[in-house]
């Protein structure tokens, strides 16, 4: 099979440039990730090889025998041939109808989406049996980890290629920071011994200015001559300090490395008293008194603990979680002790908590009576730094943007226990560093959903409760299995 060749190929939109002008060639059997912040032009590009998106400019070249499979990011809901599927089970079914068209060139748009971890292993099976040509956007590290050699880069209005791992990426990428920024220690020495040199010159023309009146006197143009001499060397030098710096703050820029969110929240570890928070004893939950499909739950949280809830797509996280939040559409049985509404964070991630016809300063003003200066200083600190930016509405707010206000709400007004569902789905890596970033520092207890087992390491989260084992066929009212 001939490789797929782009030439001078240009994607923009009114409001922005995604890339121009690039050029590559995608050999057989290549396995590449598309990665770059949301927004960046992966999903289009995408479909651009799949037939379905024209370039703004330049061509894509492919056999007109190359078979092509292409499984979208959502796949809809209302499709007869998906029925009741969960979503992760809709993405693995759409998968292995893509593979068995036996394609050339195999397309997947963030395919570990709401991927339980037995589906995500299986996914990642799939894709390491299929020997043709690979190309997925994708956040997830564990696919950049072990699914493609390659990695295309969106961003800064051109595709970066680097062949190697997602580790290797990032190792690469810290070396290249590391040098820029010893670059600019250097640059920033030259400009302190710059400018100290021209304290000097100045003091010592001070001192020749009165030698220089009776040497020069009435010759005003040979005295300003003998003056400028020192001044025009300094400028000259700092000119090229200037340059240099710049050119070395856009290479900087452009390795994509994000500002880091150093989170102060109102409540500190200090604060919190080590107590049970949450117990649940012979426990069981349902939303009616005759469909009640989680039971015999033991479950205990401490004030500071953070626990995983693990279960397959279906298995009643969710509605466990509904639970812990006292949530009046779910039945509950036994002994249950949980914080009062105003102590409990809940985080999902469609972020449906958010005051959605508020402002982002609004929401802020609203939770918190601060003065002005300090809510812009503590927006400022969730990278919400302009006035368009603090004025926008919330329903106007990318996932990312709506992921960071989240965060500063809940440092704003710090709650004991935060409950997370999903929270790193549909996330660029670098909203995924920032939530991971805030969830480190966060002082309180945290009960999570997530089948993302990076993410859940790098959150030290050491416990966990398979929710699965407490699934049970419906029980009547008085706790009997119904036939």
């Amino acid at each position: 099979m001939s490789p797929i060749q782009f030439k001078n190929v240009s994607l923009s939109f009114r409001e922005k440039i995604c890339f121009e002008n690039f050029n590559a060639s995608i050999n057989y059997g290549s396995r590449i990730a598309l990665i770059g912040r949301n927004g960046s032009g992966k999903s289009t590009l995408l479909k651009m090889l799949h037939g379905s998106f024209e370039p703004t400019s330049g061509m894509i070249q492919m056999s007109n025998d190359l078979v092509v499979a292409y499984v979208p990011q959502v796949i809809e809901t209302g499709s007869t041939n998906y029925g009741l599927l969960s979503g992760g089970e809709r993405l693995i079914q759409a998968l292995e109808e893509a593979l068995r068209l036996d394609p050339h060139l195999l397309l997947l748009d963030e395919p570990t989406n709401h991927l339980d971890r037995h589906h995500r292993e299986y996914l990642l099976r799939l894709l390491e049996e299929y020997d043709g040509t690979l190309l997925v956007a994708s956040h997830d590290p564990e696919l950049l980890r072990n699914a493609v050699d390659t990695l295309w880069h969106l961003h800064d209005e051109k595709i970066t290629i680097f062949s190697g791992g997602y580790d290797d990426y990032l190792r690469e990428i810290g070396v290249q920071r590391e040098h820029l920024e010893q670059q600019l220690r250097r640059i920033d020495r030259e400009q302190k011994a710059t400018h100290h040199a021209l304290m000097k010159e100045q003091e010592r023309a001070s001192k020749r200015k009165a030698q220089g009146e009776k040497k020069y006197a009435g010759d005003t143009i040979a005295l300003r001559a003998a003056q400028g001499k020192g001044e025009m060397t300094h400028n000259k030098n700092k000119k090229a300090i200037r340059v240099t710096r710049d050119d070395l703050l856009e290479q900087l820029t452009g390795l994509y490395l994000p500002e880091i969110i150093v989170p102060k929240f109102s409540l500190t570890s200090m604060d919190i008293e080590d107590r049970m928070i949450i117990s649940v004893s012979d426990g069981a939950i349902g939303y009616s008194e005759e469909k009640i499909f989680l039971s015999n739950i033991y479950l205990s949280l401490m004030s500071k603990g953070r626990v995983g809830l693990l279960g397959k797509n279906g298995s009643g996280k969710s509605t466990l979680v509904k639970a812990f939040l006292n949530d009046e559409a779910v039945i509950k049985h036994g002994e249950w002790y949980v914080p009062k509404s105003k102590e409990v964070g809940y985080l999902d991630q469609h972020y449906s908590t958010l005051p959605s016809k508020q402002t982002v300063l609004e929401s802020l003003s609203n939770l918190v009576p601060w003065p002005h200066s300090e809510l812009r200083r503590h927006l400022n600190n969730f990278l919400f730094r302009k006035n368009e930016e603090v004025h926008r509405p919330i329903h106007q707010l990318s996932g990312g943007e709506k992921a960071r206000l989240s965060l500063a709400l809940i440092a704003a007004k710090t709650p004991r226990l935060l409950i997370l569902d999903e929270v790193t789905n549909n996330l660029d890596l670098e909203t995924r560093g920032h939530i991971i970033n805030v969830l480190k520092a966060y002082p309180g207890a945290m009960i999570l959903i997530s089948h993302d087992e990076d993410f859940l390491d790098q959150i030290r989260v050491e416990e966990f409760y398979d929710v699965s084992k407490w699934r049970c066929s419906a029980l009547n009212r008085k706790g009997h299995a119904i036939s």
